[in-house]
C-alpha cells in the first residue's frame, strides 16, 4: 500500500534546503538545485525573479523566515553585509529565533571581520555556520561549474559539501572562517587584472588599427589562451556588454580586495590601477554592464588625450 500524505503541513515530511538570494548568480545556481532533484524553498526580495524556479518545481516562500521554518540548511546569495544582516534580522530579537538549529550557508563576497562576526553570532544562537564564496561567473553558474571555497566547522562543511555538486564541479576546504573568503580574494585580484590586462590589450591592438577577429586568433592559439580569454575576448569583439560579472559587483570586490591587502600591510599596485578604472566605469554608468566595459574607461581616457 502506498501511503499518501494530506494536508497543509505535508511539505514538513520533506527536508528542504533553502536559497535566499535569486541575483546573476543565485538565480542559476538555485535551478541547478531544483534540476537536480533536490528540494529547494527559495525568496527573493523582488518575487519576479522566483518564477523560473517555482517552474522548475521549487516552493516559494513568502519571507525569509519561512524559508528558515522549512529548511535546516539555508545558502545566502545577497548582495552585501546590510542585506544578510536584513535577511537574518541580525541585531533584532528574532535572530537567535531564525537561525538557531539550522545551518547558514553563506556564498556571497563581504568583508572577511564580518563573516567571522557573523559566525560568531550564530554559533552563539545555537546554529551552524559556512562559509562558501564561489569563483565563477554567470555563465559557468548556469553550467554548474562553479569552484567553492569552504570554510568553517568541520562537521558543517561535511555536511554541506553534497549539497554543492549541482553547482560546482569542485569545492577545496579552506580552514577555519575566513579562509574562504580570503582565498576567494586572492583569485579574484588575478581575475581583475587579467581581465583589465586583456581589455587593455585589446584597446591597444583596435586603435593600432590590426584586425581585432586575427588578435583573437593568435591569442587564442598561444599561451596566453584560457577559459577566462576565450569568455571575454569575443565579447570585446562584438561590443557585448551583456552581464556576466557586473562592473559594479567587480568595483565592490576590488574595493574588499584593497582594504584586505591595506590591513595586512600589503602593496596592490596593479589593483589599485584596476580599480580606479572600474571606479571610472561605474561613474560613467556602466556598472550594470560586464566587467569588458572597463573598455569604455580606457576609451575614454584615450578619448581625453585626443587620440
Amino acid at each position: 500500500m502506498t501511503a499518501v500524505i494530506v494536508g497543509s503541513d505535508a511539505w514538513r515530511c520533506i527536508v528542504y534546503v533553502g536559497f535566499v538570494g535569486l541575483g546573476v548568480m543565485g538565480r542559476p545556481m538555485a535551478l541547478n538545485l531544483a534540476h537536480a532533484g533536490t528540494p529547494v524553498v527559495v525568496w527573493n526580495r523582488t518575487p519576479a525573479r522566483c518564477e523560473p524556479l517555482r517552474a522548475a518545481g521549487a516552493e516559494v516562500a513568502a519571507s525569509p523566515a519561512e524559508v528558515f521554518d522549512r529548511a535546516g540548511t539555508v545558502f545566502l546569495m545577497l548582495a552585501d553585509e546590510t542585506a544578510v544582516d536584513a535577511v537574518l534580522g541580525r541585531g533584532t530579537p528574532d535572530f537567535a529565533a531564525l537561525v538557531a538549529g539550522h545551518t547558514v550557508v553563506h556564498m556571497g563576497t563581504t568583508a572577511p571581520d564580518y563573516s567571522g562576526s557573523l559566525e560568531d553570532d550564530i554559533r552563539a544562537a545555537g546554529g551552524r555556520y559556512v562559509e562558501a564564496p564561489v569563483s565563477g561567473s554567470r555563465v559557468p553558474a548556469e553550467q554548474g561549474q562553479l569552484v567553492a571555497m569552504l570554510a568553517g566547522d568541520e562537521d558543517a562543511v561535511a555536511a554541506v559539501r553534497p549539497l554543492l555538486a549541482p553547482l560546482c564541479r569542485q569545492a577545496f576546504d579552506c580552514g577555519p572562517v575566513p579562509g574562504a573568503l580570503l582565498l576567494k580574494f586572492s583569485v579574484n585580484l588575478f581575475l581583475i587584472t587579467l581581465v583589465t590586462g586583456l581589455t587593455e590589450a585589446f584597446h591597444f591592438a583596435d586603435r593600432h588599427g590590426l584586425d581585432r577577429r586575427l588578435f583573437l586568433d593568435v591569442l587564442d592559439a598561444g599561451p596566453l589562451a584560457s577559459a577566462v580569454s576565450r569568455m571575454k575576448a569575443p565579447k570585446l569583439l562584438a561590443r557585448d556588454f551583456a552581464v556576466q560579472a557586473a562592473a559594479s559587483d567587480v568595483l565592490k570586490n576590488n574595493r574588499l580586495i584593497a582594504e584586505a591587502a591595506r590591513k595586512a600591510g600589503l602593496a596592490s599596485p596593479l589593483l589599485d590601477v584596476c580599480h580606479t578604472l572600474f571606479d571610472e566605469t561605474v561613474a560613467r554608468g556602466h556598472g550594470g554592464e560586464d566587467m569588458v566595459a572597463v573598455l569604455r574607461a580606457l576609451e575614454a581616457r584615450t578619448a581625453e588625450k585626443g587620440v
